[in-house]
């Protein structure tokens, strides 16, 4: 196989059967502040992030200020920014010099950093810090990249929004050619956290992943409110999940109106943690908890009348009844005792043992 089925985060494993794996994308919600910054990092390991993600980004080298000009006005959910694509992006972009500082924060905290370069400099800048990179949707079609990347011997978590199956089998193909350890992420790239959203995020995507790539760890890099998405992704064996992350939604600023907050995140977490005890492993059997269910809910044959040594049983003397002792005979074994002889005096209502039936 070309690709692993599971690998390593630190002391956290990545695949099916596996917790969750949760990213916090702090992103931009440090509104160019590194004080915020550090206090998002505490506050995401607070709610139980596994994670702390942030995007190493220069403007100058994401975006084209005469490009998005050239466009004519601003588009999907830039159309509500107040100032330009370029602006905004400069203003929100993480400096490089705070890199040591996140790093170290996220040490204090006991909480994974992690974050997406977004350039070939941010690569080397970051890659000795890193336990994982994350490759963000808009990168899906820079194939250099994405090798430049998978090339740096570390897991890789791929996201997929804005792509169709043709971009994510060509990018995969990029990221096997240098690397083993992959989580390819559904993820749509709406950024407006609208509840329209919901009809687009196409979890059933998972599905056809697991088609294509049987084995591979999966995600979901989710932009839609609350956390039904993600259940649903868990359901279906997303291995690891990213959400944005801000303290405050109210806060002016690009990511806050559709972040999740502490308190959301945390609830994210309990809800998910509970699904995936109660999905368990697939094997249907009475169930520790059921034991005792299992006796005082299920019907045994026991003796409609009082029989005596050695008599023959027939159907009238027994009927279906609760409760069902370990041992005894239950209604659809009744075809195998009709007919033999009882081995000792039952009265009514005992239940009848296999140990009874000659």
């Amino acid at each position: 196989m070309r690709y692993a089925h599971e690998f390593k985060i630190g002391n956290r494993r990545i695949g099916l059967n596996e917790p969750t794996y949760f990213i916090a994308d702090i992103a931009s919600s440090h509104d160019g502040e590194l004080s915020r910054a550090k206090e998002l990092i505490w506050l995401a390991k607070e709610a139980g992030a596994d994670s702390a993600k942030f995007q190493h980004f220069l403007a100058r080298d994401i975006v084209s200020d005469e490009g998005f000009q050239a466009l004519g006005g601003q588009m999907a959910h830039q159309s509500d920014w107040k100032q330009s694509v370029y602006d905004i992006f400069e203003k929100y972009q993480t400096p490089r010099d705070w890199t040591n500082e996140l790093v170290a924060e996220c040490k204090k905290a006991e909480i994974d950093f992690m974050t997406t370069p977004y350039d070939m400099a941010a690569i080397e800048l970051v890659d000795p810090f890193l336990k994982a990179f994350k490759i963000g949707s808009g990168d899906i079609g820079w194939s250099q990249f994405i090798e430049a990347v998978c090339d740096r011997g570390k897991p890789v978590f791929l996201a997929t929004g804005a792509a169709d199956m043709d971009d994510v089998e060509r990018s995969v193909e990029a990221a096997l050619g240098k690397t083993r350890e992959l989580c390819l992420m559904q993820c749509n790239t709406n950024y407006t956290g609208s509840l329209e959203n919901f009809a687009n995020v196409n979890l059933n995507v998972l599905r056809s992943f697991a088609l294509k790539y049987p084995g591979m760890p999966l995600g979901l890099s989710d932009h839609t409110p609350g956390h039904s998405a993600v259940l649903g992704a868990v359901t279906l064996g997303a291995c690891a999940v990213e959400k944005h992350f801000t303290d405050d939604n109210d806060r002016d600023g690009p990511d806050h109106p559709f972040s999740m907050n502490p308190q959301s995140w945390r609830d994210m977490v309990d809800r998910t943690r509970e699904l995936q005890l109660a999905l368990g492993d697939g094997v249907k059997r009475i169930e520790a908890n059921e034991i005792d269910s299992s006796v005082v809910q299920r019907r045994c044959m026991r003796l409609a009348k009082p029989v005596s040594e050695g008599d023959i049983l027939s159907e009238d003397c027994l009927e279906a009844l609760r409760p069902r002792p370990e041992g005894s005979v239950e209604p659809f074994e009744l075809e195998l005792v009709i007919g033999r002889p009882v081995r000792a005096a039952l009265k009514k209502g005992d239940a009848l043992m296999w140990e009874h039936v000659g």
